[in-house]
């Protein structure tokens, strides 16, 4: 994911493992660029646990932050890496993940970009629903190299990994674009805004948003150039994990509306 994380109200997580991951200067030397990817590899192995049932979509398995990992519990200035947002299935991917697994059509021989992809379960789901080509890009090389892993506990075959901020880069020609909690931020928000209608008017492209309506999607200006496709009933254990968010939603962006 990109910036700064979604307020802390939302997610207990954020309290426990992930919001006061503040980087220091000492850490920041143990940083992607210094290690191998097998290190990362290894790290990541011993630092997560492989889940699936509790989620919206129980037939994939991922690599995440639960309460039998060390850093659920470790001093934060442990961490060596930026903070792990790809460590935690968020709501919102869950109920896009969800949606193209429920409607293979969407994604069936298509070219599709994950942004802001995280733990890499929309890609992987765009992958398992047929998608022709899917590009996972997301600012944490980290990131990647969980997708990887998460890719390769499902049998699949990993989706491209771009760690470039592809948002406000000249438009490449996707079928799709999976956006799953990115409006989190007032200022993303609309320069996402800008960029997904310059990728809809150069290339047609579709857009599929998926979030548990937090305020700052809710009440920005895109809202009203969505259309509804899906609402999803989170299961008992996410929502205890996040405040106050019961549902999930699957929105099309529409900018004609």
């Amino acid at each position: 994911m990109f910036g700064p994380l979604a307020p802390q109200k939302y997610v207990r997580l954020i309290k426990t493992c992930i919001g006061s991951f503040k980087q220091t200067s000492r850490h920041r030397c143990l940083s992607v660029s210094c290690r191998s990817v097998e290190d990362i590899r290894r790290f990541i192995s011993e630092n997560t646990e492989t889940v699936g049932q509790q989620s919206l979509t129980p037939e994939v398995k991922l690599r995440l932050f639960t309460p039998n990992c060390r850093f659920w519990r470790e001093r934060p200035e442990l961490w060596p890496f930026d903070d792990p947002y790809w460590a935690i299935y968020w709501p919102g991917g869950q109920a896009l993940s969800r949606y193209l697994l429920d409607n293979p059509a969407v994604c069936r021989g298509k070219t599709v970009l994950d942004l802001g992809s995280g733990c890499g379960a929309s890609a992987i789901a765009a992958k398992l629903s047929g998608a022709a080509h899917v590009v996972a890009n997301d600012i944490d090389a980290v990131a990647a190299v969980a997708t990887h892993m998460n890719s390769e506990l499902n049998g699949l075959e990993p989706p491209v990994c771009l760690t470039n901020n592809m948002i406000g880069s000249p438009a490449e020609a996707f079928d799709l674009i999976l956006l799953g909690d990115m409006f989190y931020d007032e200022a993303l928000a609309t320069s996402l805004h800008s960029w997904l209608d310059h990728c809809i008017n150069t290339h047609n492209t579709q857009v599929l948003i998926g979030d548990p309506g937090r305020a700052q999607f809710e009440e920005h200006g895109i809202r009203r150039l969505l259309r509804l496709l899906a609402q999803f009933e989170l299961p008992e254990s996410v929502r205890e994990e996040n405040y106050g968010l019961t549902c999930s939603g699957v929105w099309c962006y529409r900018p004609e509306l």
